[in-house]
């Protein structure tokens, strides 16, 4: 009954002018913008730290907003419910501290290693066996543990370029307080402002200029797919899937979760040689377009993602006029924010790592081998993070037992 009076609510509304709304437009734009200026920056870092060049940098940003673009209009139509896809932000942390010293060709060879699990993961509807492999707790501390470098970043610019970073913090515990979706916006307004009156932009010319492809042929280096691979698959999975499907339902929208993941994997796959590295559902910004300020009409919501698609794909075409902007940035502008950025992540993943008392001792472990930054056997520190984690929790639920 419920439904039949659903669907016919839904045809009368479709009768009373072009469904698309201000708010879903609004909405959209919002989510683009937040997720653009909260972590468009640590894009950056994991692109430079591979040794990408300027036309490289462009290539890895249209086609990550390519692909969250397509992706969210595709999605959202078809299934008619507000689907919001995103690059992964923990991965590209990850990438920025594990990418050093990795050949491009390795690193994309990683990344096409990611997306078949992530493709694999859906089609076989195996994403909640995979993820109970590993306790959250661990994986949450692994993820700690990478994002930990970033937020110090925070306090080591606020010692060099105290004005700067400081008025920034202001500006973001403010924005905490009173307007949080903002908070990262305003804070990179004023950091920019700042940043602009004691002149420490550098000196170029920046030109809208139009994005373009740089293909790179993939190798693929056994100690690249275990210490890049497999870490970007678990935090993908974990701390971007996860969240996303908790949302959705959440706000009451329940589509099918594994045809959704096989679609991230799939155009993962396809768009990793061009640097697209991983593409998951989305959860902060998702939440922008299934409230209440996305429409009254919550059948009709689905819009506001596809408007968000539509500004990614804007993004996307002009990625290389974003690009320029960061280069000529300070880092003292860049990382901080960066680190702003990635707090809530950051106490989200240790709250998480450590909740449960039985499993805090693996965690914490996890954390400080992933901290630490060592790496074996050309191995980074997030594979063996999770190796210790998870052979200490082994260790003691035996002994326990």
């Amino acid at each position: 009954m419920s439904k039949h009076n659903s669907k016919n609510s839904s045809m009368g509304n479709s009768n009373y002018g072009f469904p698309l709304k201000i708010s879903h437009i609004t909405s959209g734009f919002l989510a683009v913008l937040v997720g653009y200026t909260s972590s468009v920056a640590i894009i950056f870092q994991a692109a430079s730290a591979v040794g990408a060049d300027q036309s490289s940098i462009n290539s890895w940003l249209l086609s990550l907003g390519l692909g969250m673009g397509l992706t969210c209009i595709g999605l959202s139509f078809y299934y008619k419910k507000p689907i919001l896809t995103a690059w992964s932000t923990p991965g590209a942390a990850l990438l920025a501290t594990s990418l050093v010293g990795v050949s491009m060709s390795d690193a994309i060879g990683a990344f096409l290693f990611s997306a078949v699990l992530i493709t694999l993961s859906g089609l076989t509807g195996s994403f909640e066996r995979i993820s109970k492999i590993i306790s959250p707790s661990i994986a949450a501390a692994m993820l700690a543990g990478v994002l930990v470098q970033f937020c110090l970043e925070i306090f080591t610019y606020l010692q060099q370029e105290s004005l700067l970073v400081a008025s920034m913090c202001i500006v973001y515990l403010l924005g905490r307080r009173f307007f949080a979706l903002y908070a990262i916006p305003l804070a990179l307004l004023v950091g920019v402002l700042i940043a602009w009156t004691l002149d420490l932009f550098s000196n170029q010319e920046i030109t809208l200029e139009l994005a373009q492809f740089v293909f790179t042929m993939p190798t693929f280096s056994l100690s690249s797919l275990i210490s890049i691979g497999i870490p970007l698959f678990i935090v993908t999975m974990t701390s971007q899937n996860m969240p996303g499907i908790v949302v959705m339902k959440a706000a009451d929208y329940h589509p099918p979760i594994s045809p959704i993941i096989t679609v991230t994997g799939i155009t993962t796959f396809l768009l990793a040689p061009f640097g697209g590295f991983a593409f998951n559902l989305a959860a902060i910004t998702a939440a922008i377009c299934m409230g209440e300020d996305a429409g009254k009409d919550r059948d009709k919501r689905y819009l506001a993602a596809v408007s968000a698609g539509v500004f990614y794909l804007i993004a996307a075409l002009f990625g290389a006029t974003v690009v320029a902007l960061f280069s000529i940035s300070p880092k003292a502008l860049v990382l901080p924010l960066a680190g702003l950025a990635l707090l809530g992540t950051l106490g989200n993943s240790l709250a998480q790592a450590l909740e449960l008392p039985k499993e805090r001792e693996a965690a914490l472990i996890t954390f400080l081998v992933t901290s630490s930054g060592l790496v074996f056997y050309g191995v980074g520190s997030a594979f063996w993070g999770l190796v210790a984690g998870m052979l200490v929790q082994q260790i003691i639920h035996q002994v326990k037992k």
